[in-house]
């Protein structure tokens, strides 16, 4: 089950993901795999044992249903012993259109 969270200084809505998809990662003299725990079309929260930096910029690549997303995003903030929240920097118009229609079904699953 999904939740949104919501909150008055975001400008996009975030969905919980409590079972996490994968997402790979690289940048900053690293690379990695970390699970999803909240995804909106701003960015994600990825949870990840030894992120990096903030500041740091991130070359990103998951699966989503109906495709590929690669995308472009920075290190916005690390919360030691949890993960890092990540900001999209970069995506295209294919990759947008397909987080778009995840995060639409995601909230339809949400109960009221």
């Amino acid at each position: 089950m999904t939740q949104p969270t919501l909150s008055g200084t975001r400008r996009y809505r975030r969905i919980f993901l409590p079972t996490g998809m994968f997402v790979a990662w690289y940048g900053g003299g690293a690379q990695s795999i970390g699970r999803v725990k909240t995804l909106g079309m701003g960015g994600l929260f990825l949870a990840d044992a030894s992120p990096p930096p903030v500041n740091t910029r991130l070359r990103l690549s998951f699966e989503v249903p109906g495709g590929s997303v690669h995308a472009e995003a920075i290190v916005r903030s690390v919360t030691p012993g949890e993960g890092m929240g990540l900001e999209f920097l970069k995506t295209g118009a294919r990759e947008r259109i397909l987080l778009e229609r995840l995060l639409r079904r995601l909230l339809q699953e949400i109960p009221e």
